[in-house]
């Protein structure tokens, strides 16, 4: 069967859904007098999982209710696991540290745009997300997750995996605070506080500051996470719909990688592959040379003014500061070093060296970025069509270092932040450095639409971007390269339509395309003992994808449900993956030919009852690789396997409970097995997690103020799996390309899920 007969029966079953789902009504309703406008009448959603929607693109979301039943430690990425298509890979239970992922319909986390509020989160350099960086629980009003299609007017690039989005809750018109304190498995401990202002004299301005501070022992192996976060938002509203608004996000923490095993490292030592917890001399295998300390500050400035009913006009100004270690132990020697390609013949001075001169040294891999940007659009109404431009600026400034720092004879690391005035240096004082690098990146963009209302239920969506990304870097090591310069413009048109069935029921088409140019790693060159280990280039191409869903919701009183057929085609597929950058694991990018993706989503939250909601989500999907792929002189015999990553089956199931006294939740999720290896020749198997909450509301028992305690249990089946492929293979056993040459393997490493975690968290308004 073809991909073009699957796709077509694919449209033909959303289709009869649509239509049976009309025919089940026994009158339709008539055509209310405002046409966007979902009346629904019956029980209230007590989870949160499924709010209405009713944009022409899948798009699934959490909300508050939901949000407040979890553990307050929990990321945005463990919070969203539940929704189709998501594939959450985390280490920690929760969520502290940075070893983790998430993937979409099998598109990799740098694919994936995040924002919060309406500014980009992803990393400049490499795309990647960190969510433990992201608003605390408490601040977040709702997190959206848009499987595929990405919103014009979104300031991100390469989104082809869709669009993760936070919106934080506004201030509170009246006074008060809130506190949290919570304790659980590993030591952990936490407390919150938020204070807003409320309406602050006659000004119409309100704001809410929040403090949080999280401290837990590493839940596997030696170590402890420590975060530290401030959230802030200052917002005015005036007139009929306007409203200006000032966000703050700032994190401080110090965090532990988790070391990633092998399968054969997996099947040796299972939950007990981890760092050594005591220091010998010459190892560099000490759990505190792996302690990432970050820092990280975002601004967010989003203002929506309202001219008159016709015209509109909205524009986010952000900023961004990070820096932040990435560190890993080594070891160096006196002598026989090298700076790029130039060999230093002169001994560096090391501390702690010994009769052969050679020390454990700290490895840093440190990065410092400024960002900065905006996005501006004007919406106009003109008859049956709604008309948008808008432009988007954006300037990224990314230094990456990779140096070393001295070590105590007791393994305590004398500068755990890599500064450049306390690393090691060279006999005529350069920085010892095995990558020097800084990248100016400056992405450009335009937008048009038109929304056109054909007819009271019937709207088509036509839009194009264009996209002009520049790379220009600087390579400060000595050798053949030194400025490098990268530029490229893609042109990206989209269509959809949004059909109204009734007041109940919607059935959507789109058509969007996307790019996304290689990451900064992939221009500069690497140099081990001052040979070329990697070569730069600027001549890979951009990956483009095509891709389509159709669609159909229905909104009911006490039943909604969704369901989502998606097809993708992607030319020079980039991949992002983990490599072993002298010491230092850090993302890289495999460009894996061109692949076909197509499946379905469905979710659907019943409310049987007040207060009692039931929500499952599943997904299908079939993924495969069109091509060989290039290594060396042969050709890898790829063609037709399965995408890494990508499980065939994945649904989830969750539950609440809320009567106004006690509450409680239930969230389980399944994920199918994973190849982890174009050749498919390794794969982790299927596994499930299981989370609960159980609370209860005292206010009624104290001062009638929100006074509620709960209970979660985190992974409660304490699964000993592995949770998701951290660096993806081209083959792990040897084989046989096309050409006849043998292409050795190599062993992928991946996530080890994290253990069963209780948590107790008290929470009180002032």
């Amino acid at each position: 069967m073809t991909d073009m007969i699957r796709m077509r029966l694919m449209g033909c079953s959303a289709l009869a859904l649509a239509m049976a789902g009309f025919a089940m009504q026994a009158k339709a309703a008539e055509t209310p007098a405002d046409a966007n406008v979902i009346r629904v009448i019956g029980h209230p959603d007590p989870e949160g999982l499924l709010p209405d929607q009713s944009a022409a693109k899948a798009i699934s979301a959490i909300s508050t209710a939901f949000i407040s039943k979890q553990a307050p430690t929990l990321n945005a990425f463990q919070l969203v696991n539940l929704l189709p298509g998501a594939n959450v890979s985390s280490s920690d239970p929760y969520g502290l540290s940075t070893s983790s992922s998430l993937t979409m319909r099998g598109l990799g986390q740098d694919e994936i745009g995040v924002l919060m509020e309406g500014a980009p989160q992803n990393d400049i350099g490499y795309y990647y997300a960190y969510p433990s960086q992201f608003a605390d629980a408490e601040n977040v009003r709702q997190v959206a997750l848009a499987q595929g299609a990405v919103d014009l007017d979104s300031p991100v690039l390469g989104t082809a995996g869709g669009l993760l989005s936070l919106s934080l809750d506004d201030p509170a018109k009246k006074r008060g605070a809130l506190v949290d304190f919570s304790l659980g498995s590993y030591n952990e401990r936490r407390a919150f506080v938020r204070f807003d202002t409320g309406v602050i004299g006659n000004s119409g301005v309100r704001a809410f500051v929040s403090y949080s501070n999280n401290r837990a022992d590493n839940w596997r192996g030696a170590g402890y996470d420590l975060r530290n976060h401030i959230d802030g938002k200052l917002l005015k509203e005036w007139g009929e719909g306007n409203r200006a608004s000032l966000a703050i996000s700032f994190n401080s923490a110090k965090t532990s990688t988790y070391p990633g095993p092998t399968l054969a490292d997996w099947q040796t030592y299972g939950r007990g592959y981890n760092f050594d917890k005591n220091y010998t001399t010459g190892d560099t295998n000490y759990w505190r040379f792996y302690r990432a300390p970050f820092r990280n500050i975002y601004l967010s400035a989003p203002v929506h003014l309202r001219f008159n009913d016709r015209l509109s006009l909205d524009t986010t100004t952000y900023l961004q500061w990070g820096y932040g270690n990435s560190p890993y132990g080594t070891q160096l020697a006196t002598t026989g070093n090298y700076l790029g390609t130039e060999a230093l013949t002169q001994p560096i001075t090391l501390p702690g060296a010994d009769a052969s001169g050679v020390a454990t040294v700290l490895g840093n891999w440190t990065g410092n970025q400024f960002r900065g940007g905006n996005v501006t659009k004007l919406v106009f109404q003109a008859g049956a069509h709604r008309l948008t431009a808008g432009v988007w600026f954006d300037y990224g400034n990314d230094r990456v270092i990779q140096s070393y720092t001295s070590v105590g004879a007791d393994g305590q690391v004398v500068d755990e932040w890599g500064y450049q005035d306390r690393a090691i240096r060279t006999a005529d004082g350069r920085l010892l450095a095995y990558e020097n690098a800084r990248t100016l990146t400056v992405s450009k963009a335009f937008f048009v639409a038109d929304s056109i209302a054909l007819t009271d239920r019937l709207t088509a969506d036509l839009g194009f971007k264009g996209v002009d990304v520049l790379h220009s870097g600087r390579n400060f090591l000595p050798g053949p390269q030194s400025g490098v310069h990268f530029d490229s413009f893609a042109a990206l048109p989209r269509a959809a339509l949004h059909y109204r069935i009734d007041e109940r029921q919607q059935v959507f088409a789109n058509i969007t395309t996307n790019f996304r140019a290689p990451n900064e790693y992939t221009l500069y060159n690497t140099y081990d003992y001052g040979e070329i280990s990697t070569q730069g280039t600027t001549a890979l191409k951009n990956e483009y994808s095509v891709s389509e869903e159709l669609g159909y919701r229905y909104i009911g009183p006490n039943l909604s449900f969704s369901l989502t057929g998606f097809h993708y085609h992607f030319r020079n597929r980039q991949l992002s993956t983990v490599i072993d950058s002298g010491g230092a694991l850090v993302y890289s990018t495999i460009n894996a030919g061109s692949q076909t993706s197509y499946g379905i989503d469905g979710e659907i939250d019943w409310r049987p009852a007040k207060g009692v909601s039931l929500y499952v989500s599943g997904e299908y999907l079939h993924t495969r690789i069109d091509s060989d792929l290039a290594v060396g002189n042969d050709w890898l015999p790829t063609k037709g396997k399965q995408a890494v990553s990508s499980p065939s089956f994945q649904f989830g199931v969750g539950s609440t409970y809320d009567d106004g006294r006690l509450f409680g939740s239930t969230a389980l999720k399944y994920v199918g097995r994973q190849y982890s290896t174009f050749m498919n020749d390794e794969s982790i198997p299927a596994y499930a997690t299981l989370d609960l909450s159980l609370g209860m509301h005292l206010a009624e028992w104290i001062d009638g103020k929100r006074t509620d305690l709960r209970v979660n249990a985190i992974n409660l089946t304490n699964p000993r799996v592995l949770s998701g492929v951290q660096s993806v293979g081209l083959n792990a056993q040897d084989t046989i390309g096309r050409n006849g040459t043998v292409i050795s393997g190599a062993a992928p490493s991946y996530y080890i899920g994290g253990g069963r975690a209780f948590v107790v968290t008290l929470a009180r308004a002032f």
